[in-house]
């Protein structure tokens, strides 16, 4: 399997998600969604699982898949993408999530005492001024009301979901190396899972299955198959295969897939904020990466060519 093909797949398949969850949020809520989705997206994975493979997992790397995947990959990063899809627009989860890299980057000087490189950081700081521009456009276009405040919370928790993800990919690289892919998305699903439960039993209390309909089945069949059991095992795949660096490219796919379906789903239309804050993100990373042949789309000539 070509790890970039399977990098481009997997953002597709992201850069759908928002709009589509968003659809469905409206008949089911959002830590139900959530819990269905990977524990019955982990069964999926058992078929292609092997003796061997749980004999090659140790505790070390099953604590890092707990803690990577399982609690910020999953939990925190869904937790806080499905909140902040009921209060803003879908269209701005990924342009938020494109902003990753940046943290990468400040983290790895952080955490990893990498000496930064000052053209990178100039970068990063023209993609940081873009993603803000997106969280705070709520205050912008409709001034200090209930619904710019109800946005402005949404965005803000897209940014939470983001760094959800950051120390995800993080945390895990080093695992995804030595573990079969297959292991570790069901390891991670699994116990991800789990901790959506709790919060399921508070949402029972006002919501049974007997209200879930066609909108909700949307959001379930898309996220069991699709989002969750298709892109992860995609993304963990690529993840494992090239740098963690390159990865983050990928997600120049998702904001345009997204608009694409949003605006006959939603009808949600980019606003001149939303392209101005969209294209210093961009423009940011291009400056910091300074790496044109490792864009999506110039990957996408090389995979065609290799198949």
């Amino acid at each position: 399997m070509n790890p970039i093909i399977s990098l481009i797949v997997a953002n597709v398949v992201w850069g759908a998600a928002s709009p589509i969850f968003k659809f469905s949020l409206t008949n089911i809520p959002p830590f139900t969604l959530a819990f269905i989705r990977f524990f019955f997206a982990s069964f999926l994975f058992l078929p292609f699982l092997r003796k061997k493979h749980f004999l090659s997992l140790n505790w070390k790397n099953f604590w890092k898949i707990i803690l990577g995947l399982s609690f910020f990959g999953v939990f925190i990063n869904i937790t806080f993408f499905f909140l902040g899809l009921q209060r803003t627009e879908s269209i701005n989860a990924p342009v938020i999530a494109s902003s990753g890299p940046v943290f990468l980057f400040i983290f790895s000087i952080l955490f990893l005492k990498e000496k930064p490189n000052w053209k990178v950081l100039l970068g990063m700081i023209i993609a940081l001024l873009g993603a803000l521009v997106i969280i705070f456009e709520p205050l912008f276009l409709k001034g200090e009301n209930k619904i710019g405040f109800n946005q402005l919370e949404g965005n803000f928790f897209l940014f939470l979901a983001t760094l959800g993800s950051v120390f995800f990919a993080l945390i895990i690289k080093q695992a995804l190396e030595k573990i079969n892919s297959y292991l570790v998305t069901f390891i991670g699903f699994f116990f991800g899972s789990l901790l959506f439960l709790p919060f399921v039993f508070i949402e029972f209390k006002t919501w049974s299955l007997n209200q879930l309909n066609f909108v909700g089945w949307i959001g379930i069949i898309f996220g069991v198959f699709f989002s969750s059991a298709l892109a992860y095992f995609l993304y963990n795949y690529g993840l494992s295969k090239i740098k963690t660096q390159e990865v983050g490219l990928f997600t120049y796919i998702d904001p345009v897939v997204a608009v694409v379906i949003a605006i006959p789903l939603l009808s949600e239309y980019p606003n001149v904020l939303f392209l101005v804050g969209t294209g210093f993100v961009f423009l940011g990373i291009f400056i910091a990466e300074k790496r044109i042949h490792y864009h999506p789309f110039r990957k996408i000539k090389e995979a065609l060519k290799n198949l």
